[in-house]
């Protein structure tokens, strides 16, 4: 009899809204063990080919099997030295799940809660460094960051990161909330890096406390660019700027890094009782579920298309579903309504789909029809794009950065090497692909291989 695929255990949906801790569990041990007997260990795993970052999958479930915890860890940080992370947020059911043979007819190997459960159960090894007597910058702390700082200091060069934020991890820190992603997961990879004698600076805005040319000057043989993209993309309808219009990103980062949602806040956020979160990706529900636990009575998703299209993970539509949060589909923003200078409605243009445009998905058009929906609160959910303050001060010291259209840092695709020599970027700056931390680690691994051949 084939065995089921092993579920998580989740915390009960009416007590997790009103709390941060985890949503979901390790699996068992005993799980663990009947989850790594399904798989079948392909001659040509594609499992391996859909993951960005190229985890030797059916070797590390064969050492689950053999019992030996601590080699199936060697061999996931072979390659990613993030598992813990990754097996909480990376969206597997796009990636090696989602080439899982296994999942053709039925259920794939839940690779994710296995990678997930070696990492919270096994430690890094401390590679022994041989100092190379090169130095590397690394412009920014999250995915890539982290993931290009281990390869690089494993070659023996000296890696310093600078952080523009008061605390460290990027979007992992400030984006991805701690019921999805424990801060513990994320300070254990940190501690992992300084204990390898990675250096880190805090409260460094490249670009402007010191600039890429400074940086050249003191010293830096090569320099990583992993910023992220940090300006938000808002709605660009009237009454945007009232109060109460939250871009996600300053939403989240008011309360998973500023604490804004506790009562002895220094920044404490205004709770209203109707928000409405506007977009469907990821960020949008983890807005949306943010906004449930912090005490807004109604909470919506407003989506311009239908759930079918929806691109958020399947996981995370369920997970804010089963807290409450609404879902209205197929309507758009025309118009924020205010009253003395704070928001009380949306003016919503009713929406229907067309013929498909360049990403494949039915263009949402206006069907002509409006709606009023009664509102305190509006976050904006719509994607990020790249800060261009590295990019500018550099040009003002005679380095001009080549960019696209969009103003992403343009790079050659397998080197992540852009114009500038020795100057290499990755991640959100930066993007090649879907953007998400396993891509950003993929970037990451890449620049730090094309910088260490480049500094022999």
């Amino acid at each position: 009899m084939a065995i089921e695929r092993q579920r998580v255990k989740e915390q009960d949906k009416n007590e997790r809204r009103h709390n941060f801790d985890p949503v979901e569990s390790n699996l068992t041990e005993e799980q663990v063990k009947l989850e790594a007997s399904r798989c079948l260990h392909c001659k040509n795993p594609k499992c391996v080919q859909g993951c960005p970052v190229n985890i030797q999958i059916p070797e590390f479930i064969q050492a689950i099997k053999d019992g030996d915890l601590n080699k199936a860890g060697e061999i996931i940080r072979q390659t990613s030295m993030l598992p813990s992370v990754c097996g909480r947020v990376c969206p597997q059911e796009r990636q090696c799940e989602g080439n899982c043979i296994l999942g053709i007819k039925g259920e794939p190997v839940a690779i994710g809660a296995l990678e997930r459960y070696v990492g919270d159960n096994t430690k890094a090894e401390m590679p022994e460094i041989k100092p190379s007597g090169k130095k590397v910058a690394v412009v920014g702390s999250g995915c890539a960051g982290m993931t290009a700082a281990c390869d690089l200091r494993k070659e023996g060069h000296e890696v310093e990161v600078f952080e523009a934020l008061h605390e460290l991890g990027g979007v992992l820190r400030y984006g991805i909330p701690p019921f999805r992603l424990p801060r513990v997961v994320l300070d254990r990879e940190i501690e992992n890096l300084k204990a390898m004698g990675v250096k880190f600076h805090k409260n460094v805005i490249v670009g402007k406390s010191i600039t890429l040319k400074q940086l050249k000057e003191d010293g830096f043989d090569a320099i990583f660019i992993c910023s992220g993209a940090g300006l938000p993309k808002m709605l660009h309808v009237p009454g945007e700027n009232l109060n109460g219009v939250f871009s996600a990103n300053e939403f989240l980062t008011r309360v998973n890094l500023m604490h804004a949602g506790q009562p002895d806040s220094p920044t404490p956020l205004k709770v209203g009782k109707k928000a409405a979160i506007f977009g469907g990706g990821n960020v949008a529900m983890d807005a949306a579920r943010t906004a449930v636990r912090v005490g807004f009575e109604e909470v919506y998703i407003i989506y311009r298309r239908t759930e079918k299209e929806l691109p958020a993970r399947l996981e995370e539509i369920r997970h804010a579903k089963e807290e409450g949060v609404v879902f209205k589909f197929l309507y758009a923003p025309k118009e924020i309504i205010g009253e003395n200078g704070y928001v009380k409605a949306v003016e919503l243009e009713v929406m229907e789909l067309g013929e498909p445009d360049e990403s494949g998905r039915r263009r949402p058009v206006s069907t002509g029809k409006t709606e009023i929906m009664d509102l305190d609160t509006v976050i904006v959910a719509l994607g990020t794009g790249p800060n261009p303050i590295i990019q500018r001060s550099a040009e003002a010291d005679g380095i001009e950065i080549i960019t696209d259209k969009k103003g992403y840092i343009t790079v050659d695709g397998e080197t992540r090497a852009t114009n500038i020599p020795t100057v290499y970027a990755g991640g959100d700056v930066a993007p090649v692909g879907e953007s998400n931390a396993i891509n950003a680690m993929g970037a990451g691994k890449k620049a730090a291989k094309a910088i260490n051949e480049m500094l022999k």
